[in-house]
Parts: structure tokens; C-alpha cells; sequence
């Protein structure tokens, strides 16, 4: 048997602009898995969103633990979640201390797409605790043809513009960062059905930013989650964008 780390969590009172507050911060103690098999500690930042909720499920499922992060952990009580703002570098300090991977599956859509990629991108990579990071593309990043991407096709729909250029930022600035930072951003195909149960068989991973095409068109957030926490339990690819799809 391994001895590994576990994250409970305990509360804390803090004071903020003459405020009390009380908030659950994670606590890592030492624990020892009965099956002998590792356990990671994830730190899942966008825990409630589509991508989110089936990844800390996924993780969980396969004995690790999820440190579900959210930016107000009441919305999604049976998440159980901890309160931190990806984009607040002291929070990405805080909470991804003592963690093996971060997970980056947030978004938001009350700033612009470019503002909120650009801020949370430099935060993780400024606080990072970790020794490594996956993070959540998206499919319109990716290259039909080698050196076109789909966001830089003619008809490109101008309505997906602004999450796609978001993205593209945020792999530019993962590119840019320090040779230390293992990264993967991990890119599903362009149309992923939200509410669609997992359908099973395997899935075809491939390094760089080449557009997959698939004889099975159906990918759903629990395929996603899948191959994040694949990329975990194997970690395979480094420093580079990932295309996921179905075989």
C-alpha cells in the first residue's frame, strides 16, 4: 500500500475590508489507499460548470481527490466545493498548494472571453503550486488544414468568435510561459452534446493542433472528462495542445 495525500477541509475566519468571514479552505493530511494504487490530488478549477461537473465526477470515480473550486460554492451544494477565483493569483497560490494536478475548466460570461483566458492564464502560471496543469480548450482552436485554424475560416460564425479568441489567448500564453510549467490544454471537437449519456468505446487522442475527424460524430462532456483524467492516471503528453475525439 502507498501512502498518499489527502484534502479535507476546516474552517477559517478571515477578515476582509472590516468584514468577518468564515470560508472551508482545503487541508491536505496524509492517507493510505487500501487497493495500493495512487491517488492524486486534483484541484478542479470551474468544478460546476458543463466540463467541470463530469471531470470531478469522473475523478472521483476513479479514486482521486477532486478539490472542487468554484467562485461561490452555494450554487452547487452537492458539489461540496471550496470558494477561489482562478483569475486571483493569491487564491491559485492558496489552493493548489500540496496539489499533483490543476485542472482549469472555468469560463465566464459576464466579462469578455479574451479578458477573463488572459487573466486566468497568467494567474495559474504566476501561482502555480502544482507540477502540473491541464486545461479545458476548445474545439475551434484546432487546424482543419495544417496552419489554419478553424476561428480563421471566412465563414466562421461571428457569435463563437469571442470564446474562441479567448482560447487562443489563453494557448498562447501557455506557450510563452516557463520551460518548468508542464501544461496540456486538452481540446474536444468543435460540437460537444451537453446532455448526451457517456456512449462507451475508446477514444483516439492525438498531440498538436490538427482538427480529428471521426466515423462517430457523438463526443459529450463525460468523453471530455474521460480523457482529461486519462491524461492524468497516464500522464503521456507535455507542453502541448491535445485533440480528443471518438474513434
Amino acid at each position: 500500500m502507498k501512502s498518499t495525500i489527502r484534502t479535507l477541509s476546516r474552517l477559517r475566519c478571515s477578515n476582509r475590508g472590516g468584514r468577518s468571514y468564515r470560508e472551508r479552505v482545503p487541508v491536505a493530511i496524509s492517507v493510505t489507499q487500501s487497493n495500493g494504487e495512487k491517488m492524486s490530488r486534483i484541484v478542479l478549477f470551474g468544478a460546476g460548470g458543463r466540463a467541470g461537473r463530469q471531470i470531478w465526477q469522473q475523478g472521483r470515480s476513479r479514486g482521486h481527490d477532486v478539490v472542487a473550486v468554484l467562485r461561490n460554492p452555494a450554487t452547487h451544494p452537492e458539489i461540496g466545493g471550496v470558494s477561489g477565483d482562478v483569475t486571483n493569483v493569491a487564491d491559485v497560490r492558496r489552493l493548489t498548494a500540496g496539489a499533483d494536478v490543476v485542472i482549469n475548466a472555468s469560463a465566464r460570461i459576464d466579462i469578455s472571453p479574451d479578458q477573463f483566458f488572459a487573466a486566468s492564464t497568467r494567474a495559474l502560471i504566476e501561482g502555480l503550486q502544482a507540477g502540473r496543469l491541464l486545461v479545458i480548450g476548445i474545439g475551434t482552436t484546432l487546424e482543419p488544414t495544417p496552419g489554419i485554424r478553424l476561428m480563421d475560416i471566412p465563414d466562421f460564425p461571428y457569435e463563437a468568435k469571442p470564446f474562441t479568441v479567448g482560447h487562443a489567448l489563453e494557448l498562447e500564453l501557455l506557450q510563452q510561459s516557463p520551460g518548468e510549467l508542464d501544461w496540456v490544454v486538452i481540446t474536444p471537437p468543435p460540437v460537444v452534446l451537453a446532455e448526451h449519456a457517456e456512449t462507451g468505446g475508446a477514444l483516439l487522442v492525438s498531440a498538436g493542433p490538427e482538427l480529428l475527424v471521426s466515423s462517430d460524430p457523438t463526443f459529450t462532456y463525460t468523453d471530455l472528462a474521460v480523457a482529461t483524467v486519462d491524461e492524468i492516471d497516464n500522464a503521456t503528453h507535455h507542453r502541448t495542445q491535445i485533440a480528443v475525439i471518438r474513434r
